[in-house]
């Protein structure tokens, strides 16, 4: 399932006296190193079979490398210099990226460069704050059906070219490695090219009814739109989608072969039954996104694009491709903030008529309120025959072709793609999962795997954790409704965390997330920094008007001497009351003036700032456009003083609009 070339396991990095890293292979087997000039970048080739170089300092032991990324002053190669081991999928051990080190290139780095600590800061950020995993000798990046559809065309090649290229996270920093590679192929560095997954990956060793099993539970986020909640949603003119991950579920049997003999109590030989199911996610696929205002509820707004067709029509259309007949399940609310995104959907949806593609709304809050949450079998009895249609993919290591194959799959959708869409998820997988024991003959005809608590506590507990993951990386916090996933039912103590993750939510959202976004857009090559004092410095640079950027300190000032005035002993008998007075007027309208210009105050992302969404005044639906000031206009500056004008690929205001009023919302076309 794997190319045919093999990956250096081990690696041994020395400082050469000559401005040079020499990396060499250790494991599997000693093999040829190679040598990155650390002022030129160029990567020179070693002929011998063994290379070891004369230095005095002791080389950094690496178990992989994650690539190469270029900031303001200088280059740096990334390497893995700590990993920690997940477990084995039929043999092949996987692991997470634990501990990084950044090695500069540029031995004359500006070390002093602001911009370019503050670029460093966000890689490391980005590393250390999300889950890569990888495999020497297995693909995670594809799911089993597809490596076994493509196991021919496989032969021979190395693993980062065999890739799902929407999974192969760090391609963009091994573009040295690949280009190199891809320009001499007689000096091939794919045994250096680490492909990483950014997801999760869960395996668990259990049984049902004395049926050893591995159950094993994948998902794969797609480096394309990649971010955070909101500063990606929707769709891209490539047809891209934030938040869009695969999540394969799979169940391993081991079987004794003929007369299999035991060393110790591991099987010499045998037999593997392998199935897989597979479910997708992604944000509602036409252009829309929520402006942070420190409010709540962000403004949510619709952009009616000239592509939007051609974008939606693309997403669907290479879902189609890659598996199969969709069945797409839309969970956002029918009334509400919500309702406008559901709308817009099914409109595009309605006028795309794209072949293959199956729609179905559930009201989730509707249906399951009041912690009702069986009634997700509705969804499954209205999509039921669809499900049996689509199949899985089945398959036994004694057969030369598999039993069988999934042909289609179900693409979940709410308005994050992260709490209802977990449960969905998690419930239509158990539905498959009770089809696929029945088939091999491990349950019987009416038997579920709800009647096996062990099994189902690894379960529910597998499909939690999955959910917090996945909710992390965009949102920032764990999951919401875990408690239903991890115990099977609703909770007060599940709805008191829920709201807590709320919270806190909101604060990393409005105040944090900023330079989480550019994390993403560093590593993923989205952005890409060019060298020179007047570009980087535009990195940093805030040109906010002083009242905006001193308004914060009022208010903590204020604060203080409130403080100060009910703590410090009095000097004399006067009364305070004309002190508090001012203090508290000055903490009310610090306060008062921070929301109004809440807009002026989120923490926005520095590299891709997101000014044509924040000004869009074209043809759409907006909300009430709250915290842009007393008179909200586009001619208003938006964060850090960035006018409108300068924003590029949106189309500016219509001359002439009407507004029809919504209720507290407006419609613009």
């Amino acid at each position: 399932m794997s190319g045919a070339k093999g990956l250096h396991q081990r690696l041994d990095i020395h400082t050469g006296q000559n401005q040079t890293y020499v990396i060499q292979p250790v494991s599997p087997v000693p093999a040829r190193a190679i040598s990155i000039h650390r002022q030129s970048g160029e990567i020179e080739w070693h002929q011998n079979e063994a290379y070891f170089p004369r230095t005095a300092s002791k080389p950094l032991a690496v178990y992989g490398i994650i690539g190469v990324i270029s900031l303001v002053a200088s280059e740096y190669l990334i390497v893995i210099t700590s990993r920690q081991s997940i477990g084995e999928i039929s043999g092949h051990e996987v692991y997470q990226a634990t501990e990084f080190e950044f090695l500069p290139l540029q031995a004359t780095t500006a070390i002093n460069n602001p911009v370019e600590a503050y670029l460093l800061a966000l890689a490391k950020s980005h590393l250390k704050g999300g889950l890569f995993l990888f495999s020497y000798t297995w693909d995670l990046t594809r799911r089993l059906q597809a490596q076994w559809v493509a196991r021919e065309a496989d032969n021979g090649k190395a693993l980062w070219e065999v890739a799902d290229d929407r999974f192969f996270w760090n391609k963009f920093l091994h573009s040295k490695f690949i280009d190199h590679t891809t320009a001499n192929p007689d000096q091939d560095l794919s045994a250096f090219i680490l492909p990483i997954l950014y997801g999760t990956c869960d395996i668990r060793h259990t049984s049902i009814k004395s049926h050893p099993l591995t159950f094993i539970l994948i998902s794969r986020r797609s480096r394309y739109r990649a971010g955070t909640r909101y500063f990606r949603r929707g769709i891209d003119n490539e047809g891209h989608v934030a938040n869009f991950n695969e999540t394969e579920q799979i169940v391993v049997i081991e079987r004794p072969g003929e007369d299999a003999p035991y060393l110790g109590d591991k099987l010499v030989d045998k037999e593997e039954t392998r199935l897989s199911y597979v479910q997708t996610r992604g944000s509602v696929p036409v252009y829309w996104a929520e402006v942070n205002n420190l409010r709540y509820k962000p403004d949510l707004q619709i952009m009616e694009l000239q592509d939007t067709m051609t974008a939606f029509k693309t997403h669907l259309q290479e879902q189609v491709a890659l598996y199969g007949p969709q069945n797409i399940v839309n969970l956002v609310n029918q009334k509400g903030h919500e309702l406008p995104v559901k709308e817009a959907f099914e409109k595009v949806l309605a006028d795309a008529d794209v072949t293959k593609v199956k729609y179905e709304y559930f009201d989730f809050h509707n249906e399951c309120r009041k912690m009702r949450w069986d009634r997700i079998n509705i969804l499954i009895d209205r999509i039921q025959d669809d499900l049996i249609q689509e199949g899985y993919f089945h398959e036994n290591s004694s057969e030369t072709h598999p039993l069988k194959i999934q042909i289609g799959t179900v693409r979940t959708n709410c308005m994050d793609n992260l709490d209802r869409t977990n449960v969905v998820q998690s419930t239509l997988a158990k539905w498959v999962l009770n089809r696929q024991l029945r088939d091999v003959g491990i349950l019987a005809p009416n038997e579920t795997v709800d009647e096996h608590e062990g099994f189902m506590h690894d379960y529910r507990l597998a499909w939690a954790d999955h959910a917090d993951l996945i909710s992390k990386a965009y949102s920032g916090t764990g999951a919401l409704k875990t408690d239903f996933t991890r115990t099977g039912k609703r909770t007060k103590v599940g709805l008191l965390d829920d709201g807590y993750k709320s919270v806190m939510r909101y604060l990393k959202n409005n105040y944090f997330d900023g330079p989480r976004q550019d994390g993403f857009d560093l590593i993923t090559g989205t952005w890409t920094p060019r060298r020179g004092p007047l570009h980087t410095a535009a990195v940093l640079y805030d040109d906010r008007p002083l009242l905006v950027r001193s308004m914060p300190y009022v208010l903590w000032f204020a604060i203080f001497m409130i403080c100060a005035g009910l703590t410090l002993p009095r000097s004399s008998d006067l009364s305070l009351t004309y002190y508090f007075l001012l203090w508290f007027v000055l903490l009310i309208s610090a306060v008062s003036y921070i929301f109004i210009h809440g807009i002026e105050y989120v923490s926005w992302p520095r590299l891709n700032r997101p000014v044509d969404i924040i000004h869009y005044e074209g043809p759409g639906f907006r909300g009430t456009r709250k915290g842009r000031g007393l008179k909200s206009s586009a001619s208003s500056k938006g964060h850090a003083g960035v006018k409108p004008e300068t924003a590029k690929g949106r189309p500016r205001a219509m001359s002439r609009t009407v507004e029809i009023e919504m209720g507290n919302r407006k419609r613009v076309d």
